[in-house]
């Protein structure tokens, strides 16, 4: 899934504007202008979208946990994590919205793509993990989908 369609889902959901947005992806010091964010939002048939970067992405969802649950004073920020697919996005999300594995099933059944806990399970591990398992775009599609019904009723 490309990343300019996750933050129109995101914004959807949210009910926020463009610019505030934008405030998300610079909590954590990222340089992004309101123009920028109003341009990774606009269609693709439009004339002054632009493509999401990964950096942008990165910072926006990091910006988005601390949107949502704070900042805890007495950490340091993590690093960003590169490339952003879209078990990264799966994961951060699920650390924003504070859900947990039946949280995260119960939403998937509720717009009708069921998967198993295993299967859950095998997209939140590392890289190279002998069970990890890469998020499709449907996966990820769906559990928008049902977060946004969850979130806005």
């Amino acid at each position: 899934m490309i990343h300019n369609d996750v933050l129109r889902s995101l914004r959807y959901m949210l009910d926020i504007t463009d610019t505030k947005m934008a405030q998300i992806a610079r909590s954590n010091g990222f340089k992004l202008s309101d123009a920028d964010m109003a341009s990774y939002l606009k269609k693709e048939d439009d004339k002054d979208f632009v493509h999401c970067p990964d950096e942008a992405m990165a910072h926006f969802l990091d910006g988005l946990v601390i949107f949502r649950r704070g900042r805890d004073e007495s950490r340091p920020l993590p690093p960003i994590e590169l490339p952003v697919s879209n078990n990264t996005i799966l994961k951060k999300l699920r650390v924003a919205f504070e859900l947990k594995d039946d949280d995260i099933l119960a939403l998937l059944k509720a717009v009708n793509f069921p998967v198993s806990k295993t299967e859950l399970s095998a997209l939140f591990r590392k890289v190279g993990h002998d069970n990890f398992r890469p998020c499709g775009d449907q996966l990820l599609r769906n559990f928008l989908k049902g977060l946004s019904q969850r979130i806005r009723g």
